[in-house]
């Protein structure tokens, strides 16, 4: 009985210099770094959409809005920014950067070719 346990914690070793190799990390670790930090979650600056200015991307499955950041060191800032989803004026966004803004929306053109045809 007592070769049998010796080989159980033999076992349990290796595996844990597998972990220590490869960097896993086990659930009593995660669960005290969750503890300590506050969480997994990254911070957020919470702001409200001032404006809603168009939509945007190759199928229009974003929205550029303009918001106004309420807690932060950029607190006060109007950003504009691309949405996804649906999103009204009032809305309340979670940024998780205040400093990247997202481009302009440039509205494309359309040409209109216009044939003056005379009759004869």
């Amino acid at each position: 009985m007592v070769v049998k346990q010796g080989k159980k914690e033999k076992k349990q070793e290796r595996k844990e210099k597998r972990r220590d190799k490869k960097g896993i990390v086990q659930n009593k670790e995660r669960i005290k770094f969750t503890q300590e930090t506050g969480g997994l979650f990254s911070y957020a600056f919470p702001a409200t959409v001032e404006e809603i200015i168009g939509r945007t991307g190759t199928r229009g499955e974003a929205t550029q809005v303009r918001c106004k950041v309420l807690d932060g060191r950029d607190e006060g800032k109007i950003l504009r920014r691309n949405v996804k989803g649906p999103v009204r004026v009032g809305d309340i966004l979670m940024l998780r950067e205040t400093e990247i803004e997202a481009r302009k929306l440039t509205q494309a053109r359309k040409w209109v070719i216009v044939l003056f045809v005379e009759k004869v």
